[in-house]
């Protein structure tokens, strides 16, 4: 096992999941669902708690991961989540009940995310976390910079895509997809930006005023 490898390993190692997020992700598992790793939720849920987050946005609500990650830092941070799999999404609210999350703390949304977030407020959400269909990553992340407040911040997991992204020889669509993303954000002067290579890498970007 390479270093890089143990360090990962150990990242996810030293988080403490509670019950509610640990049944939500073998309920993922067993749906063929990939949640976010253990490292990448507790990252995530420190940016939340960084930015004060109260207005949430999700893209890909799978079965409650990464909401209940969101939702952990305050009991005043609302979650508008959205995710066309009707399954999904019931599988997340029973998730969302089980960790004893009032009802009127989430918002779950059946539907494609590129037909319900043009109806979505702009510059209005706290965090934006874009974790829907990676072939619509792009189109993803630049309505959730639409949504996001200056100072607001859009998470973007598997940004490294299973390790392709940072070998130029791989150039399937999706792997492209992500490359283009990272390297544009990257040279964007409207926000600030950040490539975490926790799990299967976390962007993070701060939009500026």
């Amino acid at each position: 096992m390479s270093e890089q490898d143990s360090n990962w390993k150990y990242a996810d190692y030293i988080v403490t999941e509670s019950e509610a997020i640990a049944k939500a992700r073998a309920q993922s598992l067993e749906l063929g669902i990939e949640p976010l790793s253990p490292a990448v939720g507790a990252q995530v849920a420190v940016l939340a708690a960084a930015t004060n987050a109260v207005n949430i946005v999700e893209i890909g609500t799978g079965a409650g991961v990464s909401g209940l990650w969101l939702l952990h830092p305050s009991s005043r941070s609302v979650l508008t989540s959205i995710d066309s799999e009707v399954e999904h999404l019931g599988y997340a609210r029973q998730a969302f009940s089980d960790a004893r999350i009032a009802s009127n703390r989430v918002r779950l949304i059946t539907g494609r995310a590129l037909d319900v977030l043009p109806r979505m407020n702009e510059n209005s959400y706290d965090v934006v976390y874009v974790d829907g269909d990676p072939a619509q990553v792009i189109e993803n992340v630049e309505h959730g910079l639409r949504l996001a407040r200056s100072g607001g911040t859009v998470l973007v997991p598997h940004a490294l895509w299973r390790g392709r992204v940072a070998d130029p020889a791989q150039r399937d669509d999706v792997t492209s997809a992500f490359r283009t993303l990272v390297q544009e954000i990257a040279s964007s002067t409207a926000v600030v930006s950040a490539l975490s290579p926790v799990g299967d890498g976390l962007l993070q970007i701060t939009k500026l005023d």
